[in-house]
């Protein structure tokens, strides 16, 4: 599985780079702190997965890491995607990267 820093992230989001974000967290984490990305809670992705392109780099993140780690290895297994990023440590390292 591939990964993203936070500080890649803040580089690619800053160079305005055509990137899709997916936010894997519930409703009221995504009302507490975002970083604009598509709000699919984890629950919903399989049903979802439409939603996710194909042909941009994905970035996928939750709260630490573990459940948008799990997301991306179910929707490679099941989807074949190939574009997927996690976001190591999650927002919380987002938000904690200067």
């Amino acid at each position: 599985m591939k990964e993203i820093s936070p500080a890649e992230l803040k580089q690619l989001i800053a160079s305005k780079s055509d990137i899709q974000i997916i936010d894997v967290r519930e409703d009221y984490e995504y009302d507490e702190a975002n970083i604009n990305g598509t709000l699919i809670p984890m629950g919903e992705v399989m049903d979802r997965v439409n939603e996710i392109s194909r042909d941009k780099k994905v970035i996928v993140h939750c709260r630490s890491g573990k459940r948008s780690e799990t997301v991306i290895k179910a929707l490679e297994a099941q989807h074949g995607f190939t574009n997927l990023y996690n976001l190591s440590g999650g927002i919380l390292a987002y938000l904690a990267q200067p």
